[in-house]
């Protein structure tokens, strides 16, 4: 039985892309099975090139034991690789910049995490990829000590890209953009604006397509003046300014069933009655979005992908520990078709 789904409408268009422009995706957790088989995968679906952090003679033996074809991958031992003292000397003069000193810059980029980062960093690697080992303070320190941020994006937050061919109302394409899954805990006017246009941002440039972003509330438009429905409203007007017509159309706030469901739409805000499902969903707090996706993947049976970072000048992610080969598989693919028109999405990097 294959550890992999058939493509589905979201990461079909990723795998078709990223067959017309490979690129290399570093794995820094590259000793653990699930790693060496979607390393495998992407070879085989032609995505482009794999890089595994870790001991390479645990990584090869492993491989032969589970039969995992190792062409075209690429293993790394960070400290015998030969851009170990490059990127030492980088990490050193980065410090000294920031007034640290004491910093044993060898034994940090021994270290895969921040290997990883620096690769990604400094162009040796088009994307990062890790957490199936990692708890997530474990990925992301490395990331945002090491990886210069978006000066555009006040503070760096996490999308989950969900799928489902079976839930009711899942999106316009059986696709959904959650925000911010993994970072800011209670998010300020400022944020949340960042959080939707920049979401937005990144599910047009996957779709393909104008997008509908809904920031959500208890409120509908005004029906509740409390503290937070109110911060989401003021941030659905600054998020309206950060985006073209053509890229995202921004509703808030408005509550999950108005912007998903078109007949309570239509018969809660009249306004609203002809509009698409949302593609992308913005929520007020963390534990918002951090619950709303545990259970549409827990009791809903949807799939998730990622959480992709945004803020950051080079494309990175971070799967949770009990990720399967194929949220990996599709969490690269993400981050490889971001990499793609890198200039467009991070145009400060």
């Amino acid at each position: 039985m294959s550890l992999f789904s058939e493509p589905n409408s979201f990461t079909k268009p990723l795998y078709d892309q990223l067959k017309r422009h490979p690129k290399r995706i570093v794995f820094p957790e590259g000793e653990d099975d699930r790693i060496l088989r979607v390393a495998a995968r992407f070879v085989e679906l032609e995505l482009g090139v794999p890089i595994l952090l870790g001991n390479r003679e645990r990584i090869l033996a492993k491989a032969k034991e589970l039969g995992v074809s190792m062409d075209f991958v690429k293993v790394i031992d960070p400290a015998k690789a030969s851009d170990f003292k490059l990127f030492c000397d980088r990490l050193d003069r980065i410090e000294r910049y920031r007034g640290l000193t004491g910093v044993d810059v060898e034994e940090v980029i021994a270290k895969p995490h921040y290997f990883a980062a620096m690769m990604v960093q400094y162009g040796q690697a088009d994307a990062c990829l890790g957490g199936n080992i990692a708890d997530p303070a474990g990925v992301f320190r490395p990331l945002l000590h090491l990886i210069k941020p978006d000066p555009n994006v006040p503070k760096v937050f996490a999308v989950t890209v969900m799928t489902s061919s079976t839930l009711a109302n899942f999106g316009r394409d059986g696709v959904l953009f959650l925000a911010d899954t993994g970072l800011i805990p209670d998010p300020g006017v400022d944020d949340l604006a960042s959080i939707a246009s920049e979401t937005g941002k990144l599910a047009h440039h996957h779709l393909g397509r104008r997008v509908r972003v809904a920031l959500l509330s208890h409120s509908n438009q005004g029906s509740s003046p409390t503290e937070s429905a109110l911060r989401m409203r003021a941030a659905t007007a600054s998020a309206r300014e950060k985006v073209t017509v053509d890229e995202c159309e921004i509703d808030g706030e408005i509550q999950l069933d108005v912007a998903l469901d078109p007949e309570v739409s239509g018969c809660k805000i009249p306004s609203m009655a002809r509009k698409e499902r949302a593609d992308v969903l913005v929520f007020p707090s963390l534990d918002a979005a951090h619950i709303s996706m545990k259970l549409l993947r827990h009791v809903g049976g949807a799939t998730n992908y990622g959480r992709i970072i945004r803020g950051l000048t080079r494309p990175a992610g971070q799967v949770p520990r009990t990720a399967t080969e194929e949220m990996i598989l599709g969490t690269a693919a993400t981050l490889g078709v971001e990499a793609i028109q890198y200039r467009l999405l991070h145009p400060n990097g």
